[in-house]
Parts: C-alpha cells; sequence; structure tokens
C-alpha cells in the first residue's frame, strides 16, 4: 500500500519528520513564478515524495565549469578584492560541512549562495550570483523573476540590501568545451539591484512561502496538481501505486476522479476528432491530386505540423485467371498505386 492516498487534484501524506527546505529555487516555485517547476513539484520534492533523479547535463556541466571563471573575471575587472566564496568561507569540503545549506538556523527557508562582498567588518554586504545560459534574450530588458527572487531570498536570509547578478551568454562551442570559455564584456553582463526597491514588500512573499508551508508540508496535503504540468510525476506516483495490493478505495476514487474528468470532456474531444478526421479525409484527396511519375511522397506542411501522403506501387494476381488459365505472367496485373498520409510535428530548423 503506497504512502499516499489520491483525493481528487492533490494527494495526501502522513506530514513528513524532516522535510527538505524551501531553497532559492523552490522559493520562487511555490510563489508560482518559477516557469521550470510547478507548486506540486516543490511539494513532492520538500515532502520527499518523489523527487526527479540529478543527473548532469551539458547546461550544469558548463555552469559548474564556468563559475570558477565569472569569480575570478569579477574579482580582476570590477576589483573585488572582497568577494569571497563558499570555499573561503567553509573550506574546500563546504557541501558536505553544511549539508548543502547555508542557513541552519531558519527552519524553513535555506539554500547555498554563490559569493559574497564582505564590508571592512567582514560581515556580508552584497550577494553574487552567477548563472550561465544561452538565451540572451531572456536577460534583454531585466533580471529574470526567477533568479531575482533567488538572489533576494539570500540577502533577506543574511540581512543585506544590496545584489549583483552575473550572467554568461553560451553558445554551442562553449558548452562543448566550457573550459575554453573566457568571461569578457561581450559575453558577460552583470545586473545589480537593491531588494528593499525591487521587492519594497519582500517579507510579505516570504509570509506566502511560509503560509504555503503551513498549509501544505505541515498538514501533508498537496497543492492541486495539473495534469499536463505535472505529468511526469504523476505518472511516477501512478504507476508506483497500482499493484495488487493497493487500497481498492483509494483506487476507485482516483479512477472516478479520471473518468469524469474523460466525461467532462469526452464530447468536446469526440467533436474535434471528427472535424480532424474529415480535414484529414479532404488532405488526402488533395494530396493525391499532386502526384507527379515517380513522386514517392507529398507534403503539406502547417505553422507546427507537416501531413506527409506517401505512394507506393504493388503488383497483384488476378487469382481467378490465374486458376482459370494456368498462367501466372500473362495476367499479372499492372502495378497500381497505394496511399498513405502520416501527420508528424514539425522540426526546427
Amino acid at each position: 500500500m503506497s504512502d499516499w492516498k489520491w483525493v481528487d487534484q492533490h494527494i495526501e501524506v502522513k506530514p513528513p519528520k524532516r522535510p527538505k527546505k524551501l531553497t532559492a529555487t523552490r522559493f520562487a516555485a511555490v510563489l508560482g513564478l518559477n516557469p521550470w517547476a510547478s507548486p506540486f513539484e516543490t511539494w513532492c520534492a520538500v515532502t520527499r515524495v518523489w523527487e526527479k533523479p540529478y543527473e548532469d547535463t551539458i547546461y550544469t556541466t558548463a555552469g559548474k565549469a564556468i563559475e570558477p571563471k565569472q569569480i575570478a573575471y569579477m574579482r580582476e575587472s570590477y576589483l573585488m578584492d572582497n568577494l569571497r566564496t563558499p570555499t573561503d568561507i567553509y573550506g574546500p569540503d563546504y557541501f558536505n560541512k553544511t549539508y548543502g545549506d547555508f542557513f541552519p538556523s531558519d527552519k524553513v527557508l535555506g539554500g547555498m549562495w554563490d559569493s559574497l562582498l564582505m564590508d571592512e567588518k567582514g560581515k556580508p554586504s552584497t550577494v553574487l550570483e552567477f548563472k550561465t545560459t544561452k538565451r540572451a534574450e531572456d536577460w534583454a530588458d531585466d533580471i529574470p523573476e526567477y533568479y531575482a527572487l533567488q538572489a533576494a531570498l539570500y540577502a533577506f536570509l543574511l540581512g543585506v540590501d544590496d545584489v549583483i547578478m552575473v550572467a554568461s551568454f553560451l553558445d554551442t562551442k562553449d558548452y562543448e568545451h566550457p573550459d575554453l570559455f573566457i568571461p569578457s564584456v561581450q559575453n558577460t553582463i552583470t545586473r545589480s539591484f537593491k531588494v528593499s526597491q525591487r521587492y519594497p514588500r519582500f517579507g510579505d512573499l516570504v509570509k506566502r512561502a511560509l503560509a504555503w508551508w503551513e498549509q501544505t508540508v505541515k498538514t501533508g496535503i498537496s497543492p492541486d496538481f495539473d495534469e499536463k504540468r505535472d505529468a511526469e510525476i504523476l505518472k511516477a506516483l501512478r504507476s508506483s501505486t497500482v499493484s495488487p495490493d493497493e487500497d481498492v478505495a483509494a483506487l476507485v476514487a482516483e479512477a472516478e476522479t479520471l473518468k469524469r474528468q474523460l466525461d467532462d470532456n469526452s464530447k468536446t474531444i469526440k467533436a474535434t476528432q471528427d472535424r480532424l478526421t474529415a480535414i484529414t479525409d479532404k488532405l488526402k484527396e488533395i494530396a493525391k491530386g499532386q502526384f507527379k511519375d515517380g513522386d514517392t511522397e507529398v507534403l503539406i506542411p502547417g505553422s507546427r505540423y507537416v501531413w506527409k501522403m506517401t505512394r507506393s506501387m504493388s503488383q497483384k494476381l488476378d487469382e481467378k485467371k490465374l486458376k482459370e488459365d494456368g498462367l501466372y505472367q500473362k495476367y499479372l496485373k499492372a502495378p497500381e498505386p497505394s496511399y498513405r498520409m502520416t501527420v508528424s510535428e514539425k522540426k526546427e530548423a
């Protein structure tokens, strides 16, 4: 029997004794401001119900390789002799020493900042966050909100007001060989802000996150999930809960929820399918008329999909005549065209 149960559009678990903390990326997600993670996904990770196994990608590998270069660039180009990294403060094995959290006194909020500027008394004065991306357009007008919120949370927890975001823009060759990347004014920008100015009511955002924690993590009741956005998580949870030993009542309850969703949409879906079938049949007739001698396929492109009609030639035997005359070659019929249409999503150039 699973450790959670399905209730309408959410799941319920026994409140975890040791939930994971709201790090800066999760902070933006629970506020609904992280396009890459939903509140439901974040809740699953925090409560340890489900979390996608971490795997390095070309993007994370590049980020790890280039961040030390960005730090050196800021120290040298911006004369930041007072810049300090986690290694400077906690030592070379800082992750294991801190358990991945630089704010142990806070029971809910935490995480790891990238670097700090220190004042004359050795106290933090500014938070620096380093990013690498191939999407320079996301930074054209402003800092992406979910990144700004990450740095702002660290500044809030440290009791400082100043933030500097450092973003390096990479192309394909940089991801293939991040060790060769050299930060410069051509590929690296800085964006600074004061938390008090960008988020004059940042404390209210923190209160919202803490309220979310009380309402979902402390109770074990998840936020509502979205069938599309949370599809990967739902598939993993559902596949792991349906078993011969599963609680029948829980399965029936979930089945009723899914069936109700399908029933509510069935009429619309059928009407849509019927219309699509009619249009596809019409496209088949149009495509047939476009074949020329020697053609094996005709394409009808749209903005997202491509309708492809293929033609093949086949030879058939007239079995009746073959049986009458006992001849094979004489009654071999001429090749006849056969058609098949497929639809596929267009590939970006």
